[in-house]
């Protein structure tokens, strides 16, 4: 094992991102997700090569990576895409994740003597509340790279879930380290609901409030370089988060909350904050995976209490705790089809966040926490080996995905800009008042802007003739009218740009 010196780090970290891009690369081509590589390139070089043990070091690159991942999944989520599932999402993400507390916890308590650990049911409930939370972020890059779409809105009902739930599995594994600690053996059960709850309502008005800041500060400040736009946004996220934390609120909700306003208003250089950002949370995902890779010890995993403790608690995760309280949240709502329930039970992909965190026991001294951290660290990779390969197949098995149709054009304009630009393919409907483009009939002030047929472009005029499958990029003032037109055309294909 070397330690490396600071001459050496940079040297070290870029082969590090050289060697992460390049198995996130091979994760996407064998359908496995991102996260399950880099975490296995950090405990590769963490077998021989690195000595990184600090949990304060690790827990703080973690937290400011999940500020940033956070933010960025709240910036992405559009209101209009989330509205019709923001019932059964808000409830999978609050009580879902007690409920997969509760039984998890109930099941680590009852079987760890088996395995000769004896753990206080409230520990036991700590290791579950870290693991309650999910990480669909890698279903999706998984999704999207093979093109495949999710049938009754289950997208938007998963990636709401994920961006939300952490806030909640954070309020109960900080809330649980406080009753084991000595410090705070005396909180009451009271006590930490009064707690909870103001953690919750100040996170949240905190959040709401900060983003609108963002947005009124961002709008109204006109600065020079346009590249200081992301900077002065970066700003705001951590102040988000570290505000919130200061006046006993939930910062990652806050840092969430804060990102879903700034997406769901209009910004200026909202374009390219929005490419930055993203560029910079794939880096801040390496590097905290990469980091946790580093931190775990190999040799504990293979202890016989770890391995199997860590292998029951997995397939009692995947099997039993996540259908329970899945089917039990969704249990009120009756848009979802058997099958539709089944894929969100096998889609509670465990990430980065559960061994986030597990850190918290060791940073705060509670006994077993170094046994708590690689059970949650072994059950996390089981969760990717299992649910992460299979959820284009899963999917596939159940017919809920269909493949998607990607972008033939590329538009970008300046938020400032009112006109809606949409894409659709002709199809025989479409033609059935005539083969030119001026006898389509479209609301006034919409306009055709490009033809692009067999891989070729070209500008059409009202005497061009179309064919069934040219696709149409269309501009208009007139959004409402343009879509009951296309209604009435009958085109239901229609992708806004």
């Amino acid at each position: 094992m070397i330690d490396f010196t600071s001459e050496h780090i940079v040297l070290v970290g870029a082969l590090l991102l050289f060697v992460a891009v390049i198995a996130g690369k091979a994760a996407y081509r064998f359908g496995a997700p991102a996260l399950l590589l880099f975490l296995g390139v950090g405990m590769l070089f963490g077998l021989d090569f690195i000595s990184f043990r600090s949990v304060d070091m690790t827990r703080f690159l973690g937290m400011t990576s999940l500020c940033i991942i956070l933010f960025t999944g709240g910036m992405d989520t559009k209101f209009s895409q989330i509205r019709p599932v923001i019932g059964p999402g808000v409830v999978l993400a609050t009580a879902g994740v007690v409920i997969t507390a509760l039984i998890l916890g109930t099941f680590v308590w009852l079987v760890a003597p088996l395995v000769g650990v004896e753990i206080p049911f409230v520990a036991a409930l700590l290791l579950a509340a870290t693991m309650s939370s999910t990480d669909s972020a890698s279903v999706f890059s998984i999704l999207r790279s093979k093109k495949r779409g999710l049938r009754e809105n289950l997208r938007p009902l998963l990636e709401l879930e994920s961006g939300s739930n952490d806030p909640m599995a954070y309020m109960l594994t900080i809330l649980l380290v406080g009753m084991l600690s000595r410090a705070s053996g005396d909180t009451g059960v009271g006590m930490s609901i009064v707690f909870f709850i103001v953690q919750m309502v100040v996170g949240a008005l905190s959040g709401y409030l900060i983003g609108r800041l963002a947005v009124f500060t961002i709008n109204g400040i006109n600065l020079a370089n346009k590249s200081l736009y992301s900077v002065l946004l970066l700003a705001f996220i951590f102040f988000a988060f570290a505000f919130t934390d200061l006046v006993r609120g939930n910062g990652y909700l806050a840092v969430y909350l804060a990102g879903l306003v700034v997406g769901n208003h209009r910004l200026t250089q909202k374009q390219p904050m929005t490419i930055f950002f993203d560029g910079f949370t794939w880096l801040m995902q390496i590097v905290m995976f990469l980091t946790l890779g580093l931190f775990v010890n190999s040799d504990e995993l293979l202890q016989p209490e770890v391995l199997i403790l860590g292998l029951l608690v997995g397939a009692f995760m995947i099997l039993v705790a996540r259908p329970v309280s899945v089917f039990a949240c969704l249990a009120p709502f009756r848009g979802f089809s058997l099958k539709a329930r089944l894929y969100v039970s096998w889609v509670g992909l465990r990430g980065a966040v559960p061994i986030l965190f597990a850190l918290y026991p060791m940073v705060a001294g509670i006994g077993h926490a170094d046994l708590l951290f690689n059970v949650v660290f072994l059950s996390t990779i089981i969760s990717l080996l299992v649910q992460g390969t299979t959820v284009s197949s899963m999917a596939n098995l159940l017919g809920l995905s269909y493949e998607e149709r990607g972008s033939t054009f590329s538009v970008n304009m300046q938020e400032e800009v009112k006109s809606v630009f949409t894409e659709v393919e002709v199809n025989e409907s479409m033609l059935g008042r005539g083969q030119t483009l001026r006898e389509i009939t479209l609301p006034e002030n919409t306009l055709v802007m490009l033809v692009c047929r067999d891989g070729d472009y070209f500008v059409p005029q009202g005497k061009t003739e179309l064919l069934i499958g040219d696709k149409l990029l269309v501009i208009s003032d007139r959004g409402e009218e343009l879509a009951a037109s296309y209604k009435h055309l009958g085109v239901s294909d229609v992708k806004r740009l």
